[in-house]
């Protein structure tokens, strides 16, 4: 551990579902009582996901789901609550919920109601303040009353510097900082100063040494006696021309008897605290509107589901030991002594596929695995139509690998209809009791016709471009399922056909924003259209197996639209696909499409690059659209590229400093003549936008292996004061093909694996009891636990190494969150490190 060249990276996951909103206070003025509901969900204050709008409700249901990758520290998720109010034309925070960051693994997997509570400006803090405190002596001559003796008085002045502060809170776009700093004395008198205004920086830094004294004389205020007491500094966003400043935060640090101690001084970070209500009256500013937060739950309540994941990830040749013993349960018979299978049987199915397939996926091993696994399924089931119906093991495993392999494909397939649909919006409904006027009926049932048909012949014409990897998989699956049920002619489609349209397409068509196959916001009626069509695959992808439409037809209304489709030329089509996704080959043949494949649009701001000779250099908001082919911009959704840049013409992507520009969450793509800046709406569209454009552009033979990490402002690049714009980067690229992380990352996947084994470490145990008989299984179990705690003695060794050189008051571990330093950092339990040892001697 104690090697420099060991590194330990962090790795966090967020997955919220926001489920509904029950009993919202009704609207006191206006025309209507209901409300026009969203919700917004946020790392601290900065907003990342919205949700749509739920209209004339106290009720919302939402059913939306957001998951990231965690960009950067945080201290609170929030998900607040909105109400549209279109005739002010200003929206209304009704209220909020918020999760610190170390409580989020306790609510994961489950649904939980929490209560709304009310949001007070004064409340809305995030960020963190380095004030320096030093006490020091002052030696002052003192006369007597006779003015016959004299002698020195050893008193102590406070000296007082904000040295700077990080993350401060946007207001309205715009943060202009500067500090107040007040201290109170014994006897109740005050003093305050003020530092300079910092303009358009979320992180500034504040140059001025603020003197306070004790002695009469020197400070009016004071008395002889009176003692400083309490520091409180506030942080505040400059408005001129307005009536009042806005609160970012404030610290208050206790400083009675501090000035007797003889290390007098203190430098150390402090968090930014909400403010405290019984300070307000002598503060010159006014109290924003709000009431603070209520610890009831009279404005609602909100039903959330939170999966949060958090591991620190080690080296490879940590895992080495878990890894041979997972990659060498494709050599094992049977399939059931092994430790995937085992796995399966103590884990949640969900939860250990996905690192299962990405590890084996990664290794070139997912098809021989999948194929184990089924053929083990296949041979345990009676009737052919309950193949893969339930959630096993391998039909997790088969979902997440179709959406690994296939997410391209994917979206080839069905974008394009989708983004008609959207765009379109049309009424499709054909429930009579959803429809005021019944007539509407035959044109609604023409619109989904017509997009059905658009869909059924994207997805029957797209077999030759089915994913290789894929194509073997389905074939193992077909043979597997002939070997067993050779007499049943419709088992050879309706085990594919189970997968492709059951678990692939229906639910991209379903959910296309879980897929990423939009960035547009679904509403009501679009969303009502997307599931009968889903439906409607669904039931096509179950007709195949020849059952009647009787079987499949639960609603009256669904009746015509399956006789629509359930035609002979419907299910040869389907039938031709389904063989040819799954014919017997290990490389089957493709048809090379030149038509580019869109993998992430949305808006974004960018500098102009300044092409013209007296061109401005300005900002302005662009939608960018990134493809196989290259990168564009455009006015726009929709409209023609303003600018192209092809794929082999972007040299290195990375992010820009913050002084550059004075703007947060902003990348550079460099080329070979300029650099283009960007700014991403939030700090996760930055994160991704910087991943992807990386990936993609990682196998260009001329990536640059330095460059500028600011911009060339002034004739100068700010970084290097380098005059000659065209002059060699100054800092290593962060990303290169020897450490970029690829979309598959074993060493994570694998950390996955044994913080869920770590996790049911009391069931693996129970079954090693109960399998005392059967050699090989309880061998294999043994294995496991040992695996588990030799890698689970390392990262104590590390959190021990972390906690002793981790300073409380340190930029790590800021002064102000309650038990911050004490809170375990890696969420281990005492009484599996208490096994551990006892159960491994050789453990340090």
């Amino acid at each position: 551990m104690a090697d420099e060249n060991f590194k330990v990276r962090l790795e966090e996951r967020l997955k919220i579902k926001i489920g509904e909103a029950k009993n919202l206070q009704a609207r006191i003025h206006g025309s209507s009582t209901q409300r026009d509901v969203y919700c917004t969900l946020s790392l601290d204050q900065e907003e990342i996901f919205r949700t749509s709008t739920v209209y004339q409700t106290l009720s919302p249901f939402f059913g939306e789901e957001f998951q990231f990758e965690v960009p950067r520290n945080f201290r609170f998720v929030s998900i607040y609550v909105f109400d549209r109010d279109r005739h002010l034309r200003q929206d209304k925070v009704l209220g909020k919920v918020a999760i610190r960051r170390e409580h989020l693994a306790s609510y994961n997997n489950k649904d939980h109601w929490f209560p709304i509570k009310a949001v007070d400006a004064d409340s809305e803090v995030q960020g963190k303040a380095n004030i320096e405190i030093r006490f020091e002596p002052e030696f002052e001559q003192m006369f007597n009353k006779n003015k016959s003796s004299g002698g020195y008085n050893s008193s102590r002045r406070l000296l007082v510097q904000v040295v700077k502060c990080l993350d401060l809170t946007l207001k309205n776009g715009a943060c202009d900082p500067y500090a107040l700093v007040l201290v109170t004395y014994t006897n109740g008198k005050r003093i305050s100063k003020r530092t300079k205004v910092r303009k358009k920086t979320t992180s500034p830094q504040f140059d001025e040494v603020f003197t306070f004294y004790n002695s009469e004389g020197r400070d009016n205020m004071c008395e002889s006696d009176s003692e400083i007491c309490e520091l409180h500094v506030s942080i505040w966003h400059d408005t001129p021309g307005m009536s009042d400043d806005v609160f970012l935060g404030e610290v208050r640090v206790q400083l009675r008897g501090m000035q007797q101690q003889n290390a007098a001084h203190r430098s150390a970070w402090y968090f930014l605290q909400p403010r405290s209500g019984k300070n307000r009256p002598f503060l010159t500013h006014s109290t924003p509107p709000g009431t603070r937060l209520s610890s009831d739950n009279s404005l609602g309540s909100l039903r959330l589901q939170v999966q949060y994941t958090e591991d620190r990830v080690f080296p490879a040749n940590v895992y080495d030991n878990l890894k041979n013993l997972l990659l060498q349960s494709i050599h094992i018979q049977p399939i059931t002594a092994t430790s995937v299978y085992i796995l399966g049987e103590i884990i949640n199915k969900m939860d250990i596929a996905q690192p299962l397939v990405r590890i084996f996926m990664h290794y070139d091993k997912i098809v021989p695995i999948i194929r184990a696994l089924a053929n083990v399924e296949i041979s345990n089931v009676t009737d052919p139509t309950t193949i893969f119906r339930g959630n096993t093991l391998v039909s997790k495993m088969m979902d997440e690998a179709m959406r690994l392999i296939g997410l391209q494909y994917l979206h080839k397939t069905l974008r394009p209809t989708l983004e008609l649909i959207c765009n379109e919006r049309k009424p499709c409904e054909i429930d009579p009791t959803r429809v005021r006027d019944a007539n509407t009926i035959a044109t609604n049932l023409a619109n989904l016709k017509f997009y059905i048909q658009k869909i059924f012949d994207a997805i029957t014409q797209s077999a030759v471009h089915c994913p290789t990897l894929m194509c073997q998989i389905f074939h193992n699956l077909k043979e597997c399922a002939l070997l067993h049920f050779p007499e049943n002619k419709g088992v050879r489609y309706s085990v594919i056909s189970g997968f492709i349209f059951l678990r692939f397409f229906a639910p991209a068509i379903l959910g296309p924003k879980l897929f990423d196959l939009t960035t547009q916001p679904i509403d009501c009626q679009t969303n009502r259209t997307l599931t009968l069509i889903s439906k409607t695959i669904q039931s096509l992808g179950n007709l195949v197996s020849c059952r009647s439409t009787q079987q499949v037809c639960k609603e009256e209304y669904m009746e015509c639209l399956y006789k629509a489709f359930y035609t002979e030329s419907h299910m040869t089509a389907m039938r031709q696909f389904l063989e040819i996704i799954s014919a017997n080959t290990s490389s089957p043949q493709t048809i090379e499409n030149d038509t580019p494949v869109t993998l992430k649009e949305g808006l974004m701001i960018k500098r102009a690059q300044g092409r013209k000779r007296f061109g401005r250099k300005n900002f302005k908001q662009r939608y960018f659209k990134l493809t196989t082919h290259d990168l564009s911009y455009s006015k726009s959704r929709g409209r023609d590229a303003l600018c192209q840049i092809p794929l082999s013409n972007i040299l290195a992507v990375e992010r820009l400093a913050e002084t550059s520009f004075k703007m947060k969450n902003m990348f550079q793509i460099v080329q070979p003549e300029r650099a283009l800046y960007v700014q991403a709406a939030n700090c996760v569209e930055e994160k991704e936008w910087v991943d992807l454009l990386t990936k993609i552009c990682q196998t260009n033979a001329n990536r640059l292996k330095k460059y500028h990490p600011s911009a060339f402002i002034n004739g100068q690049w700010l970084c290097c004061k380098s005059p000659n714009e065209l002059a060699p980067g100054c800092s290593e690229v962060s990303r290169t093909d020897n450490n970029y992380h690829m979309t598959l990352d074993p060493e994570r996947d694998l950390q996955r694996i044994h913080s869920l084994i770590i996790t049911h470490i009391t069931t693996l145990e129970a079954f090693i009891k109960i399998s005392q008989s059967e050699e090989t299984i309880c061998n294999i179990l043994k294995q496991l636990r040992e695996v588990a705690y030799q890698i689970e003695q390392k990262h104590r060794t590390y959190k021990r190494t972390l906690d002793r050189n981790i300073k409380y008051g340190s930029l790590a571990a800021p002064i102000g969150d309650d038990n911050y330093l004490l809170a375990s950092r890696m969420n281990l339990d005492t009484s599996i490190l208490r096994r551990c040892v006892s159960s491994e001697p050789n453990c340090p």
